[in-house]
């Protein structure tokens, strides 16, 4: 499945460090693998449209799922939960 980015996830990227950005980049990768890979731990978040997938203890990523992509929406520690 192709991965398309918002301006606020990639403004959300740059903020990340080097080893965060690499941990979401091996997970964005098992993402458009394949949805359910165990590590992501995907699901919807609330009854939204929107989902997330874990990439560590800390670290999400929001996104939505589109007939042919995954819209990337944010990244970050976990709280940005609250901001969405």
């Amino acid at each position: 499945m192709e991965l398309a980015y918002t301006q606020r996830f990639l403004r959300a990227y740059r903020r990340l460090t080097y080893e965060e950005k690499r941990q979401v980049d091996a997970h964005l990768l098992l993402l458009a693998e394949n949805l359910r890979h165990p590590s992501l731990r995907a699901r919807k978040w609330g009854a939204y449209s929107i989902w997330y997938a874990r990439v560590s203890r800390d670290i999400r990523i929001f996104f939505e799922v589109l007939e042919d992509f995954y819209l990337l929406l944010d990244v970050g520690h976990h709280d940005i939960e609250r901001e969405l």
